[in-house]
């Protein structure tokens, strides 16, 4: 759960700008895109996979 105080005299956009930047840090944005469709799981499964060749073939090439 992301919080932040509002200090005394704070403007609003900057609460909002230290709040976006909070929940970015902590992963609720990630997290709200990964749920916001249903996957099945064997879509899921084929992405995990092609992120996992991905990942090898990148380390290969340093």
């Amino acid at each position: 759960m992301a919080k932040i105080k509002v200090k005394d005299n704070e403007e609003m956009d900057h609460a909002l700008r230290r709040f976006k930047k909070e929940c970015q840090k902590s992963g609720i944005i990630s997290d709200l895109r990964r749920h916001e469709f249903y996957e099945k799981p064997s879509v899921r499964r084929k992405k995990k996979a092609l992120a996992a060749q991905r990942k090898l073939k990148k380390r290969g090439r340093f």
